[in-house]
């Protein structure tokens, strides 16, 4: 959806040849996973509200996007200016299992002209009022909605913003000027723009929300992926920087900063600029092509270079949809209409994880697919040669097996085949998604076959026993009762005791599956967990179920800025028909009580059946 002037304006800039870039480095990749992001490579899709491709796919996605233009708190007219409609849309996405995404795309809405006109419009205090109101009403809708959401703030904007201040993020903008209580404190600058929305998040508490700045690959002057090819990346790296340190990436008055960057690979399928404007923008999937020509490998280095520099993360957002299959013709929604790119293939074709694996250490942690016009190839019919959906069938089996684990920071991913990899094998590396601490799952994260053993022991005796059995001495044994625990989530239906299975004592918590694909999680508030302790999850996996994975994870309030510690364990790896011991690590600086403690549930068809979850201990 971002405008092609951008483009037009990138071909303008002259070339200039400088001599070779240094290989692509092998760093370990910087900064924290944000916790919505539970550190492993998350993917998603555009899908607008009321639709419901996604949820039908019986693919476990992760993110499900949506743009926030202009009018959306009102709902385009149709409703009070009370922020109604992104409520929905929170819950909507929650309910089908993904986090929410909102991409802000309202100031080239704004009165007063469009892209060419940003600067003027940050300038006008009125302008500015109204837009910031907007900004905070978002931001207390999400707060109310609770769960994780992912704000990606105005793409392009900072770009233009940088070509029409002469890259001064001085330059006057009517921040504080724009009579907002809440922005009184923050700077009339550029940059104080920018950090209005970290100062807003705070002012309004929500703690849930990930900001993520958007970054153009021509914001220095010189387009680096397809134009300026022979300019060494770090010098722009360095301007673009520059620019935006004071709008959020370095310390500021508001005392946080942006979470994650946000790049966007390219806004139309490649084949549509090549048949429609002659220019290419086809990259080299190669993996020894040069970082000097349009490739995945200077792309890479370019993210790698501002992760190194800004110790952020990276979200790819909006990338296009096409294969080698499509038509190359206008889009109105018959199979393989669209244009040729090969985005999609170069992250889920032959290469099995080894394009993931280089593009999540060099800072990625997620891929998010959608056409950025009309006419673009989309993933509801990018027949593939083998006659299935491109994006569905072979993102569908990634997920479906767990995924990728990210990297942690100072860490870099070993090639495929080099060491712990996917998902399925908790990694052990210190970061959030730390694992278990010392081989309390040993043998592929089953217990001895479903035998019931010394009753649930914790780590020394310290646990208090469930509504007094001296069976089961476990935290939550769920004896008497479920102990507070409930089920969200479209795949489960309510909790309750059972005699069916148990592995302490005489009784289990049941998570009953409805029947819908997607995802469940079954939680309890306000568990005094220690910092730093591995609980463990005693989890019996029914055999036939059409489950993929499963996550024990930990979710902390606000103080902890609402962290999110988890451990997927890929069902391949669990025994069914037994009981499997699932851990989760909290950090040693971890606050008491959780949040949330609980199981995250991913279900990959219509099936309905029961697991049960006991002996909950640390």
């Amino acid at each position: 959806m971002t405008n092609p002037i951008r483009r037009a304006l990138a071909a303008l800039l002259t070339l200039t040849c400088v001599g070779a870039l240094p290989a692509l480095a092998a760093t370990g990749v910087q900064g924290p996973v944000p916790s919505a992001f539970q550190n492993r490579l998350m993917v998603g899709l555009f899908e607008e509200a009321g639709q419901n491709w996604m949820r039908d796919s019986n693919v476990p996605w992760d993110t499900r996007y949506r743009y926030f233009t202009k009018g959306w708190a009102d709902n385009w007219g149709y409703g009070a200016h009370d922020g109604a409609w992104a409520a929905s849309f929170f819950t909507e996405t929650k309910a089908q299992g993904y986090v929410p995404v909102v991409t802000y795309y309202q100031l080239f809405g704004e009165p007063g002209g469009g892209e060419q006109e940003t600067l003027a419009k940050l300038k006008n205090a009125s302008t500015m009022r109204n837009y910031f109101e907007d900004v905070k009403l978002l931001l207390q809708r999400a707060k109310t909605f609770g769960g994780p959401v992912f704000v990606h703030v105005e793409p392009d904007a900072v770009g233009f913003l940088q070509f029409q201040t002469n890259s001064n993020p001085n330059t006057y903008a009517a921040i504080a000027a724009s009579g907002m209580p809440e922005l009184a404190g923050v700077p009339n600058t550029v940059a104080g723009w920018s950090l209005a929305f970290l100062q807003l998040r705070k002012t309004v508490g929500a703690n849930n929300v990930v900001l993520g700045l958007h970054i153009s690959a021509w914001a220095s002057g010189k387009d680096i992926a397809f134009n300026s090819l022979t300019d060494p990346l770090q010098p722009e790296v360095d301007k673009v920087v520059a620019f935006i340190n004071p709008a959020g990436l370095a310390s500021n008055v508001t005392g946080s900063t942006y979470d994650v960057l946000v790049g966007d690979p390219l806004d139309r399928d490649a084949d549509f600029y090549r048949l429609t404007q002659g220019a290419d923008h086809t990259w080299d999937m190669s993996d020894t092509a040069s970082l000097t020509s349009r490739s995945y490998n200077r792309y890479a280095e370019w993210l790698r270079l501002f992760n190194q520099t800004t110790g952020k993360r990276w979200v790819l957002w909006q990338i296009p949809l096409g294969n080698s299959n499509h038509l190359n013709v206008n889009n109105s929604g018959g199979a393989r209409q669209g244009y040729k790119d090969n985005r999609t293939e170069y992250f889920f074709g032959t290469s099995g994880d080894a394009h993931r694996r280089k593009f999540a250490n060099v800072g990625v942690v997620a891929l998010m697919y959608g056409a950025g016009a009309g006419g673009q190839s989309s993933y509801q019919n990018d027949i593939a040669t083998d006659g299935q959906p491109y994006l569905k069938k072979r993102a569908g089996a990634f997920l479906q097996a767990g995924g990728l684990s990210l990297p942690a920071a100072g860490t870099t991913l070993p090639p495929p085949g080099g060491g712990s990899t996917d998902a399925g094998t908790p990694p052990t590396d210190g970061g959030m998604d730390a694992g278990t601490d010392g081989g309390t799952q040993s043998d592929g994260g089953t217990t001895d076959g479903g035998t019931q053993p010394d009753g649930g022991t914790t780590d020394g005796g310290t646990g208090t026993s469930d509504a007094g059995s001296p069976a089961d001495p476990s935290k939550y044994g769920f004896e008497s009762s479920t102990q507070g625990w409930s089920a969200t989530g479209a795949a489960l239906s309510a909790v309750s005791t059972s005699t069916t299975q148990a592995y302490a004592g005489t009784r289990s918590l049941a998570v009953t599956f409805n029947g819908t694909s997607g995802k469940g999680t079954v939680a309890v508030a306000n568990a005094a967990v220690p910092a730093g302790r591995t609980v463990t999850f005693r989890f019996w996996l029914p055999t036939g179920s059409k489950l993929v994975g499963v996550q024990p994870y930990a979710l902390e309030g606000a103080a902890a800025n609402w962290r999110w510690t988890g451990t997927w364990y890929a069902v391949g790896s669990l025994k069914a028909g037994a009981w499997n011991a699932i851990t989760v690590k909290l950090p040693s600086g971890s606050t008491t009580p959780l949040y949330q403690l609980g199981v995250e549930f991913q279900t990959s068809g219509s099936w309905k059946g029961t697991a049960y979850v006991d002996a909950v201990t640390w």
